[in-house]
């Protein structure tokens, strides 16, 4: 893995749903700076959006072909 231990963060949680059923969640987070090499930042033009979302059909070919 490309990172150092102090730069990655994680945590689970995990309790009832709003139906009742229990659920559970990851939060992982990893320092901006240790993005930097990887080529990864905020700064560049594909971590923003810059453009409409594909359309549904476009998705949903995608699903099926992932199966």
């Amino acid at each position: 893995m490309p990172f150092v231990e102090s730069d990655i963060y994680w945590n689970h949680a995990c309790g009832p749903g709003p139906d009742g059923r229990w659920r559970g969640w990851y939060d992982v987070r990893i320092r901006a700076d240790a993005l930097r090499p990887l080529g990864l930042h905020p700064d560049q033009p594909t971590a923003k959006v810059s453009g409409p979302s594909p359309p549904r059909w476009w998705h949903a070919a995608a699903e099926r072909r992932a199966r």
